[in-house]
């Protein structure tokens, strides 16, 4: 991939990057007229999300294949760089549960980036949504959701070469297919990690919630930080609870506090989504939301990998005492912790988006 074309002026009419993988999965050399007629000149209509750095349209390309075409809003030098980051990344990867790379467009004013189009939208759409109320999510899919999600996310840390750590774990950013397999999707904010470097230190990129509190702090950025994030989208997969939730008086409590009593009294299905009307294995649920608090420690050197993660999930999970036996002593030192803590201003990031389909 030659990362100089993306970072340069582009021309009129820019020739597509090739992936090294072009046998494998080529991408689509597409031109602004197709794309325009595909989405309908990017009629409302045919809108499914919109972000901070721009609109996902739905469209239909002349093969008669199904797409979601992210539009930059203003080139700025802020959203140019997020193009060339989410291509050169996307231009990495291949795995069954990362968003696919269909092509891109990169002429004038317009980048316009071409994914696979997922007809089940968006994690978020299902919990907090307009498909909340229609309760697709089983206990059944939502582990699987899970299991995909990890799965990504432990391909993005231990496999691609070099490294990648996403950096915007949540569930706007977990698309489902027909079978609602998760794609982890939006690379905007990516990492690319060096060999041999454990931790990079980088300005704050991120959704407040779902940020690791080592990196929202002091800006320190590692793959243990997209395991709290993914350890905060287990939880809200099990609960349907929003990462943050602002209570009268306008206190603000994350899901990690909200879920922290029910743990020490045992009270698991307190937990659980209602709507679930506690069609699900107990065994399993406690033991999910153990591995969650596993992925959200305080500390980010007790946090597992998301290898780790992904057996846990995928294995017997009535073998994990041994892990749950330390959470539980965990959650009575961090709660003395907070009682001491002041907390964290979430004001500026509360509240969750409800689109189909979200990229920035």
């Amino acid at each position: 991939m030659t990362w100089k074309c993306l970072c340069c002026g582009f021309p009129e009419e820019t020739k597509p990057i090739r992936s090294s993988n072009d046998r494998d999965y080529p991408w689509e050399i597409y031109t602004l007229k197709e794309l325009l007629h595909a989405t309908n000149n990017f009629h409302n209509d045919n809108k499914i999300g919109e972000g901070g750095f721009g609109s996902v349209y739905w469209g239909r390309t002349s093969k008669g294949v199904e797409v979601a075409v992210k539009r930059l809003k203003a080139m700025s030098a802020k959203a140019e760089m997020e193009f060339a980051v989410e291509v050169e990344i996307l231009g990495r990867v291949r795995h069954k549960n990362l968003l696919g790379l269909r092509g891109f467009y990169a002429g004038g004013d317009e980048r316009l980036i071409v994914y696979d189009y997922m007809p089940n939208h968006s994690l978020i759409t299902h919990l907090h949504g307009q498909l909340a109320s229609d309760c697709l999510l089983d206990w059944t899919r939502r582990m699987k959701i899970a299991i995909g999600s990890a799965e990504g996310l432990a391909y993005l840390h231990h496999k691609a070469s070099p490294h990648i750590i996403h950096r915007d774990i949540k569930a706007s950013n977990v698309l489902l297919d027909t079978e609602f397999q998760a794609k982890v999707a939006d690379f905007g904010f990516a990492k690319l990690i060096p060999d041999g470097v454990t931790h990079l230190t980088t300005r704050v990129k991120g959704t407040l919630g779902y940020l690791a509190p080592e990196y929202a702090m002091w800006g320190k950025v590692s793959e243990n930080c997209d395991v709290y994030s993914f350890g905060i989208l287990l939880l809200e997969i099990i609960s349907a609870k929003k990462p943050l939730e602002k209570l009268p008086g306008g206190v603000k409590r994350d899901i990690v506090q909200w879920v922290t009593p029910y743990i020490q009294k045992g009270a698991y299905d307190q937990i659980a989504d209602s709507r679930l009307k506690g069609r699900y294995d107990r065994t399993q649920l406690k033991s999910a939301i153990m591995i969650a608090m596993r992925c959200t420690d305080s500390n980010p050197e007790n946090r597992p990998s998301m290898t780790e993660v992904v057996d846990w999930l995928k294995g017997d999970l009535r073998k994990r005492s041994k892990e749950v036996s330390y959470v539980q002593n965990k959650v009575g030192e961090d709660e003395d912790e907070e009682n001491n803590d002041n907390g964290t201003d979430y004001e500026e990031g509360f509240g969750m988006e409800k689109f189909h389909l979200r990229m920035k």
